[in-house]
């Protein structure tokens, strides 16, 4: 098959999103398909694989992520040239919206893959009325998938809130973004503890993701301030960067335990399974993940799991089998720290368990399955098929008066 990615984000950009689009076009070249990734240029970059064209983009002031144009008179040129199969979206806007149009254009299926639970961003719309942006995308996004002929989910949670949001009951298949186990197994700390000063003896909780509100990294370094007073050789490390940054800093240095957590920063990809491998505990406390990704990589480097319930990470970790799972709350997530660290037999009974779990999530396996989705999506452009929502749903019937009230949550 000739299979089109359209991505707001690519390499060098690090981000889940990005991981799923470049993990997925090896494994798909490697069963024979020729893939095509169309992304956001960036500056000072060159792309060390074949078939990846760039739109222009902005890198504007306090964004993280570059701002991509959607518009190229080169790559206008050149798509009927590679004679696609299927076109597949992974962000609704933007690049999305070139998907929905050249879809149209050439008579093939357009997939797209649901990856963000995007109403958890809404407070990134300043000033706005959170009811208001809330709902006018969950609006836009049953719109957009009006225009697919299959919706890729990333796990049965996320399935779960389109069909109990939109009423999709058809054309939707969970295919989670597969790892390459053994790259996480044969990993190696080397000298990771020793670069960054880490005594022989700590035990080392790590967690990874952007610093960002959304991750809730607040209630995390909150439920390990109480772990490290019982357990001074615990240290916090962090891998990632974001905005955050000077509030948690300033958190962890109010909780006294600014010298035992470490914001590292954002690592080479390749290096994320060393730092893993350097660690003896995952932790994580965000409520906003669409599969868990992150946490599934730490479960093949061998490393049980200390989370909160939500989705994505209840979707990887079964409680009291790979990990503990707790409520949103710091005070419970210190008491199954806590109850990791004071047993040392569950904790190696744990890490055995997420190692199998992880191999269930095997890269090529997942590939294959993703094959099939787009051969199903071709059959269905052939029938005029297109995903159906429930126009009967309240977000196809807003009451702006209503929304426009001002929320006070």
């Amino acid at each position: 098959m000739h299979i089109a990615h359209f991505t707001n984000t690519y390499h060098p950009v690090t981000s889940g999103v990005v991981r799923s689009v470049s993990s997925f076009r090896q494994a798909l070249a490697a069963l024979g398909h020729n893939v095509f990734v169309f992304a956001q240029a960036s500056r000072d970059y060159e792309d060390n694989e074949p078939f990846v064209f760039r739109y222009p983009a902005l890198q504007l002031p306090l964004q993280e992520y570059p701002l991509t144009i959607p518009v190229s008179n080169f790559v206008d040129t050149l798509l009927p040239s590679l004679k696609l199969d299927v076109v597949h979206a992974h962000h609704p806007a933007l690049l999305g919206q070139v998907a929905v149009r050249k879809a149209d254009a050439f008579g093939i299926p357009l997939v797209f893959t649901h990856h963000t639970r995007y109403r958890e961003y809404s407070h990134y719309a300043f000033g706005l009325p959170q009811n208001l942006v809330k709902q006018v995308i969950d609006r836009w996004i049953g719109d957009y998938m009006s225009h697919c002929q299959h919706v890729v989910v990333p796990s049965e949670s996320i399935k779960q809130i389109l069909v109990e949001t939109y009423g999709v009951t058809e054309g939707i298949t969970v295919v989670p973004t597969g790892i390459d186990v053994p790259h996480y197994q044969q990993a190696e700390a080397g000298d990771i503890r020793q670069r960054h000063g880490w005594a022989a003896d700590d035990t080392v909780l790590i967690s990874l993701g952007r610093l960002a509100k959304e991750k809730n990294w607040e209630t995390l370094i909150t439920a390990v301030s109480p772990v490290i007073q019982k357990h001074p050789h615990v240290r916090l490390v962090i891998l990632g960067e974001g905005e955050e940054r000077d509030g948690l800093e300033a958190l962890a240095k109010e909780l006294g335990i600014a010298e035992r957590v470490n914001l590292i920063g954002t690592v080479p990809f390749d290096a994320v399974p060393n730092y893993l491998k350097a660690a003896d505990l995952f932790c994580f406390a965000s409520v906003t993940e669409t599969q868990g990704l992150v946490t599934l990589e730490a479960m093949a480097a061998g490393l049980p799991v200390v989370a909160v319930d939500a989705t994505g990470t209840s979707d990887a970790v079964r409680d009291g089998v790979e990990g503990l799972l707790t409520p949103n709350e710091s005070d419970a997530l210190a008491a199954a720290l806590n109850r990791l660290l004071d047993d040392e037999a569950l904790r190696h009974k744990m890490a055995e368990a997420a190692v199998q779990k992880a191999h269930e999530f095997d890269l090529q396996k997942l590939a294959r399955r993703l094959v099939h989705v787009y051969r199903e999506a071709a059959e269905a452009r052939k029938a005029g098929f297109h995903i159906a929502t429930d126009v009967q749903k309240p977000i196809f019937s807003l009451d702006w008066r209503q929304l426009l009230e001002v929320d006070t949550e």
